[in-house]
């Protein structure tokens, strides 16, 4: 392949005058093509008003070193070639109407010579593509040598450099490893995520919904998140947080815009509010399903806008933050009922993340009951763990049908610690584990007439739902097969996740398959409807 290299005309170091005593002198263009083992096949050479004499003069020197280096000479007018703007456009033009050749030549983009904005110029337009080449950097020789100089050839695919590349890896990893908390994952679905998730809390500040079950991390996860991104100076201000169900009426207004002293009664003093209390930060709203349609309506325009108005004043703030909205409400459907503002909710799913429940990664309790032990010793100053027997026994009702999990990880976390504090000399014995299992048995028995989902007796659970009367004319049989269906429908966010579980063999065996139709023919000879089964079986 032909090599071609890009150079603009320095007017200070290619500069060396018009007598002889310039050879004595380095000069980068010229010994741009002066290397033995780099021989360029066509010299690229840019000038502006002011070079174009020495354009000319370096042009006569290239060919008198390298005779085999054709030499093109292109006038660019910079203008300024100090303003950034000015000079990236004009080389941006020039690099449009080139006509680049990529299968039979290659590309080296000289920045050595030119102004400082115009090297950084070039290295963006390489960097994006619009220059498809290589950097090559030229240095002069040692002093009394009567070499070319030196160079170095930057390729910006970094990927190519195996400790830059091993860098970014590690950065990536720990930026992972913040996110997950210190835990290791097995769940392909979440530590996708958890990737993006990293990525995102790079790159983007705009909003971050979080949803899920309750008790399935949304509160800690957005903790972590604004921990990276303060670990990466992305953000400067503190991290606020409320639970929008704990704020109602003007006690609302007042807690996330702000009020000024006689707003309402008992407002003595001004009150700054959270969204301002959280600028250059990031503002969580747990259970943003909870606000009122007013208080969305300030919000959306804070997060558009940046600005908003204090109850009781007349002049707006202003507040730039990073929101992140937690929900353990489906606030599509709650935007269909009139009780969720449709706008607001388009503003801020631009980064939607379902957080799973436990039963959903149930592959990863064992590393979250070691983080729940660790938890408890630094909090107590006493090692704990489980004696073999002890551990089999707790690990084979955690994984079986009777444990629901219902209220996710707040119920793993509640259960290692009870556990924890029981545990003499640090060990926690079989007995201590059976006691916790009727524990965890009797909070999942449904104290108001229904069943905890995930029983083990199938007609209670049939029952609760379609009723005792209908449930007693079906057969045992079809009670546990309807059963089956109801569990994992009931732990699924759609029909189509909930056939994938039920049917994860037969369904290999078909060129296609159509889980969901599967499920709801099951459903449908029960007259049970998919939306009901979550309502009327608790969480």
């Amino acid at each position: 392949m032909k090599t071609v290299a890009f150079s603009i005309v320095g007017s200070v170091m290619d500069n060396r005058g018009r007598d002889e005593g310039r050879w004595e002198r380095w000069r980068p263009t010229v010994s741009l093509c002066q290397h033995d083992d780099v021989i360029i096949d066509r010299l690229e050479l840019l000038y502006d008003n002011h070079t174009a004499t020495l354009a000319e003069q370096t042009s006569e020197d290239v060919s008198r070193v390298s005779p085999e280096t054709e030499v093109r000479c292109h006038r660019v007018n910079f203008r300024d070639a100090w303003d950034f703007e000015s000079v990236y456009g004009i080389l941006l033009d020039f690099a449009r109407s080139y006509r680049f050749d990529t299968e039979v030549e290659q590309y080296l983009i000289h920045i050595t010579t030119g102004t400082h904005v115009a090297q950084i110029c070039l290295y963006l337009l390489t960097e994006a593509g619009y220059l498809p080449g290589k950097l090559i950097q030229t240095g002069p020789p040692r002093r009394g040598s009567k070499t070319a100089g030196t160079y170095q050839v930057i390729d910006l695919d970094l990927s190519k450099y195996d400790q830059i590349a091993s860098r970014f890896r590690k950065e990536h990893d720990e930026g992972q490893a913040w996110l997950k908390g210190g835990i290791e994952t097995a769940n392909a679905d979440f530590n996708r995520m958890i990737d993006q998730l990293e990525l995102v809390c790079i790159r983007s500040n705009e909003p971050i919904l979080l949803t899920g079950p309750t008790g399935a991390g949304k509160s800690q996860l957005a903790q972590r998140v604004y921990a990276l991104k303060k670990q990466r100076a992305k953000l400067s201000g503190e991290l606020v947080s409320v639970n929008c169900a704990t704020l109602r009426g003007d006690g609302a207004m007042s807690a996330l815009f702000g009020h000024r002293k006689g707003a309402f009664t008992g407002a003595v003093t001004d009150r700054i509010g959270l969204l301002k209390k959280a600028h250059g930060g990031m503002l969580f709203l747990d259970e943003i399903g909870e606000l009122g349609l007013d208080e969305q309506a300030m919000l959306l325009r804070a997060i558009e806008e940046k600005v908003f108005t204090p109850f009781g004043a007349d002049k707006e703030v202003s507040s730039d933050f990073q929101l992140i909205a937690g929900t353990n409400k489906d606030l599509a459907s709650e935007v269909r009922v009139g009780r969720f503002r449709e706008d607001l909710l388009a503003r801020i799913d631009l980064w939607c993340y379902r957080l799973p429940s436990l039963r959903e990664r149930i592959e990863d309790l064992v590393p979250n009951i070691e983080f729940e032990l660790e938890t408890f010793a630094s909090k107590s100053g006493s090692l704990v763990t489980f004696n073999k027997d002890a551990r089999e026994r707790y690990m084979t009702f955690s994984h079986s049908a009777e444990a629901s999990w219902s209220a996710n990880f707040r119920d793993l976390n509640a259960s290692i610690t009870r556990m924890a504090t029981l545990a003499d000399g640090g060990r926690i014995t079989s007995q201590q584990v059976q006691d916790e299992i009727e524990r965890l048995r009797a909070k999942w028995r449904n104290v108001d007439g229904s069943i905890a989902p995930a029983s083990h007796d199938p007609q209670r659970l049939v029952s609760a739902l379609i009723g005792e009367e209908a449930c007693g004319n079906i057969d045992l049989f079809d009670q546990a097969t309807l059963a089956a269906v109801l569990q994992a429908c009931r732990s699924s966010s759609s029909m189509a996740e909930a056939g994938r579980k039920l049917f994860s063999q037969s369904r290999k065996q078909k060129s296609s398959s159509n889980d969901s139709h599967r499920v709801k023919q099951i459903l449908d000879r029960y007259g049970v409807r998919f939306a009901d089964i979550r309502d009327r079986l608790r969480d």
